[in-house]
């Protein structure tokens, strides 16, 4: 079962001396916030890196930063996620976009997050993600290795045509799969592609991973909600090649043989929140739910 947010202890403050800024490329209002984000730290002594500036190469490597600011929408916080990923750094999420599933702060509040923050008086809220291998039957290529928040997922590449996908689960064949994707998400992702394919809404509290078909050309097409540790495996059966994507992000091309594996990864990815987050009375306000 993953944390519930709860009040950093004092021996858990973090004596923040370095910043990591992630900020959405392309929008005017982020560049702004981050500037002020800049000053703020710099007035308190705080060295402040933004991506995508930096000129020190082990500059992203783990422990090397004390705390992310993510400045944008969701997008960018999975971004954020990524560079922090394995260094257990503490991610503020400040939202710039539509939904804000992950970011907490609002632009006007970033400032008083901030303070909140250095004073100690802050809660992290950890999330599980997925640990996904990648292995070639090509054997001159070795084992790729990713991470993720919300999902994976294999997909065709070609309009007009679906993919032949073998499925295994704890390394036991389960069936074969005619569609046109497969995806394999986190509770955290339930919520994002997982959902417009008609897969369950899971609690972020939960260490589970959800299997949903895109599309299946088979009478079964329903999810699977699975634990973390049950390896789930998708293999390649054709010709036909397929899109693998992480987080929205592609990454490369699977061909016939070609497999990737998913299962929950040992550590999780941690946002900085100030209240106790009510997962229900998000998922009402972001869909505008209301009783009849």
């Amino acid at each position: 079962m993953l944390a519930v947010s709860a009040p950093n202890r004092e021996d858990e403050r973090v004596n923040i001396r370095s910043v990591l800024l992630v900020v959405h490329p392309s929008r005017p209002a982020a560049a702004v916030l981050a500037e002020a984000a800049r000053e703020w730290w710099e007035r308190r002594e705080v060295r402040v890196v933004e991506l995508g500036r930096i000129d020190e190469p082990g500059y992203l490597a783990p422990g090397a930063f004390d705390l992310a600011v993510s400045l944008g929408g969701d997008g960018t916080m999975l971004r954020t996620v990524e560079v922090a990923f394995g260094g257990g750094v503490p991610i503020v999420g400040v939202n710039l976009g539509r939904m804000g599933y992950l970011t907490g702060v609002e632009p006007a509040n970033m400032e008083a997050a901030f303070a909140l923050v250095a004073a100690g008086e802050y809660q992290v809220e950890d999330r599980m993600a997925l640990e996904v291998e990648v292995r070639s039957a090509d054997p001159t290529v070795g084992t790729l290795s990713y991470h993720a928040l919300n999902e994976a997922i294999v997909e065709r590449e070609s309009h007009g045509h679906t993919i032949r996908v073998s499925v295994a689960i704890g390394g036991k064949t389960f069936l074969t799969y005619v569609a046109d994707g497969l995806l394999v998400c986190t509770p955290t992702g339930s919520t994002a592609y997982n959902l417009s394919a008609r897969g369950p809404i899971v609690s972020p509290f939960m260490r589970a991973m959800v299997l949903t078909p895109i599309a299946a050309h088979l009478v079964f097409d329903r999810s699977l909600v699975l634990g973390p540790d049950e390896d789930v495996t998708l293999t390649m059966l054709d010709e036909r090649k397929a899109a693998l994507v992480l987080d929205g992000v592609g990454c490369l091309t699977l061909r016939e043989g070609d497999s990737m594996t998913c299962r929950g990864a040992s550590q999780p990815a941690r946002f900085v929140t100030f209240s106790e987050r009510d997962f229900l009375a998000v998922l009402r306000s972001r869909f505008r739910l209301a009783d009849r």
